[in-house]
């Protein structure tokens, strides 16, 4: 049995206010001829196909054009939530779509109950695992403790109960959205943490034939056959250096038998550079990247003006300038601000940043602004009144 793993799509997510839907189409796409082109038996979509609980209404309209697309295929589907869906909603007329041979999973109580698809080996039972949310968990399902590794732990319980019933040739596949330690975070995933515990230990999984993991976006290969896929976009700049794609997951009579990396489209990469700003418009060597997203950090001191508007000329798809944080010298003590006006305290804060003091006309700015913000509205009561009483 051919198997295509993947997770993470977030469609209706943008990148810095950049539209990604378009994007995620080609992506769309690209699994369909994958799927065709591989002879894939059963795609498995391990959570987070929405980026919001209540996504825009392209956003679904792609999600539906996908799963019609792919029952139209010669492969089947099998999905569970993330914890970016919302567990209703994604699962709406899942058992209408059972039909179709698109298996979605979205309710804890569904966990044990397998998807049971067949190769010319025998059964194979997909266990597709929603994200378990362990406060919503702790009384129902028993847990003793508020933890992701208790919800887990839990759910592989049920799990191997349905193995355990079965004949002893079924092979097994686990679809699990949860954050596995050994794995390396990026900075676009949102944080599932409980009480400070989030990671799951990699023996949770132990015994199954492959697990197809999903919340992380990058890929990741834990063990032979614990694996995530990661998202197939990028989705911080964080993300710039990672591969994006699926797992070609093959099973054989007695289960996982091999996994081979399938790299998805880049529409449009991810670049990260740092210099001054006049190293960073004259450097032919970036010549290649003038056509990327791009994150520049600007090294120049002072700061320069108009630096964004600038660096588009070159790198018309920039969407973040930063300025390294100053770090304070230790050897410094820092000046207190009680006894000092705001404007010096402003004036401070510019040359702690900058490295350099800030210039008359900037000064001249700040106690504007200052003096603007300070207006106190009482004082002209008080004014008026000393006029209208008498002479001032």
């Amino acid at each position: 049995m051919r198997i295509l793993h993947t997770s993470d799509w977030h469609l209706g997510r943008s990148f810095h206010r950049e539209d990604l839907l378009g994007h995620q189409g080609a992506f769309v796409d690209h699994l369909l001829e994958v799927v065709a082109a591989e002879q894939v038996d059963v795609v498995v979509v391990s959570g987070d196909i929405f980026d919001r609980a209540l996504p825009h209404v392209d956003a679904v309209a792609l999600a539906d054009e996908a799963f019609a697309r792919l029952a139209s295929s010669r492969a089947r589907v099998v999905v569970s939530s993330g914890n970016h869906d919302s567990a209703q909603r994604l699962g709406f007329g899942s058992r209408l779509m059972d039909a179709a041979g698109v298996f979605v999973r979205t309710d804890p109580s569904s966990v044990g109950t397998p998807v049971v698809l067949e190769d010319r080996h025998g059964e194979v039972a997909f266990h597709a695992i929603p994200y378990l949310d362990p406060s919503a968990l702790l009384e129902p399902w028993g847990l003793g403790h508020r933890s992701h590794q208790a919800a887990l732990g839990e759910a592989m319980t049920r799990v191997r109960r349905d193995l355990a019933a079965r004949p002893s040739r079924t092979r097994s596949v686990v679809l699990a959205h949860a954050f596995v330690a050994g794995a390396t975070p990026s900075e676009s995933e949102r944080d599932i943490s409980v009480g400070g515990v989030s990671r799951v230990a990699t023996s949770t999984f132990d015994g199954i034939d492959y697990t197809a993991l999903g919340h992380l976006h990058g890929p990741h290969e834990l063990a032979p056959a614990l694996r995530y896929s990661g998202s197939p976009l990028a989705y911080s700049f964080s993300e710039a250096d990672q591969a994006k794609g699926c797992w070609l997951v093959e099973l054989d009579a007695t289960g996982f038998s091999s996994a081979r990396w399938i790299d998805a489209p880049v529409p449009r990469r991810l670049s990260r550079i740092a210099g001054s700003l006049a190293d960073l418009l004259d450097d032919r060597s970036l010549t290649d990247r003038e056509h990327d997203w791009v994150q520049a950090t600007l090294t120049d001191v002072p700061r320069p003006a108009r630096a964004m508007e600038q660096l588009r000329r070159r790198f018309p798809h920039t969407l973040v300038l930063q300025f390294p944080t100053p770090v304070a010298d230790p050897t410094t003590p820092a000046r207190p601000t009680s006894g000092h006006s705001d404007h010096a305290i402003s004036l401070d804060f510019v040359r702690h940043v900058r490295g350099v003091a800030a210039t008359t006309a900037e000064s001249d700015l700040l106690q504007e602004a200052i003096d603007g913000c300070c207006h106190d509205p009482d004082q002209d009561g008080v004014r008026a009144g000393t006029a209208e009483g008498g002479a001032a």
